[in-house]
């Protein structure tokens, strides 16, 4: 209860009266800045994220790499509305995002996290998170083909019918890690906004699903502003430009090749991702 309070106390600093009209149908995918943003967690003794100054145009696919802390999730939260600036602002087509209304801003935002949480209801309507006679069950194939989940569906006796959450169905399938992350990603193909926001969304996948999300990328993120987070490099190179977090600022910035040329920490990171890979192969070829 003590819990619940404290969230309900939370200020909440976005706009949740009228606010300017969303960008139409030719002003999307939308253009993104940061200007000058600075974000320190309640309590924190030190900012998460400093002097961020990022422009994303309209279309770019962009991934965001640090260690763990390095504030890769903070700064997509701040994008997303979810979290105000303590210094700076952000901006989407020019407006600050406190402008729109925060409901019909959300609607701008397809977006995976890393918490996933299942409905008690029919795979179809997690997907679509409406009842099952409002659903496109087309567009739930679709979206069920492109994120990999389809021959789990169809191996299902009630496919896209069958429920989930045992805790409240007893007779309710259960899906695993990666099964999850996959209809997470479905979830964010149906709602097909302009921003789709993938925040390690490979991480409980296996190296072969992994690959096959990396491959269908372009596919997934076609006509769209797209952002990656991954702590795994190599699933970075196919986007426009790789963003390295570190020591709350932006450190580096370029394509994959400028940052290896660079020679900083992105390509130490990557090195030393590359031996463990390497090592791993070499040690169950022995096996």
């Amino acid at each position: 209860m003590s819990d619940i309070r404290a969230a309900l106390d939370y200020p909440d600093r976005m706009n949740n009266g009228p606010g300017i009209p969303l960008p139409n149908s030719s002003e999307l995918p939308p253009s993104i800045e940061f200007r000058n943003v600075a974000y320190t967690y309640p309590n924190a003794a030190a900012p998460a994220l400093s002097s961020i100054d990022l422009s994303i145009c309209a279309g770019e696919r962009i991934a965001v790499v640090g260690a763990n802390g390095a504030g890769k999730t903070t700064l997509i939260k701040l994008l997303c509305g979810l979290y105000s600036p303590t210094e700076g602002e952000v901006l989407l087509n020019g407006n600050p995002v406190c402008a729109y209304n925060r409901d019909e801003y959300y609607t701008l935002f397809s977006a995976v996290f890393q918490d996933i949480h299942m409905l008690s209801a029919s795979i179809a309507e997690n997907i679509s998170q409406k009842p099952l006679e409002l659903t496109d069950r087309e567009k739930v194939s679709r979206c069920l083909e492109l994120s990999g989940l389809i021959a789990k569906t169809e191996s299902l006796p009630e496919k896209e019918r069958t429920l989930l959450v045992r805790a409240v169905h007893s007779s309710a399938t259960e899906l695993s890690g990666g099964e999850r992350q996959k209809l997470a990603m479905a979830r964010a193909l149906y709602k097909d906004a302009p921003v789709i926001i993938l925040d390690e969304p490979t991480a409980a996948l296996d190296p072969i699903a992994e690959n096959e999300v990396y491959q269908r990328y372009a596919e997934l993120t076609e006509g769209k502003t797209s952002i990656y987070i991954s702590h795994r490099l190599a699933s970075t190179r196919f986007c426009d430009r790789i963003l390295l977090l570190d020591g709350s600022v932006i450190a580096e910035e370029g394509t994959h090749d400028e940052l290896m040329a660079l020679g900083g920490v992105y390509a130490k990171m990557f090195e030393v991702q590359a031996s463990y890979y390497q090592e791993r192969y070499f040690e169950e070829a022995a096996v």
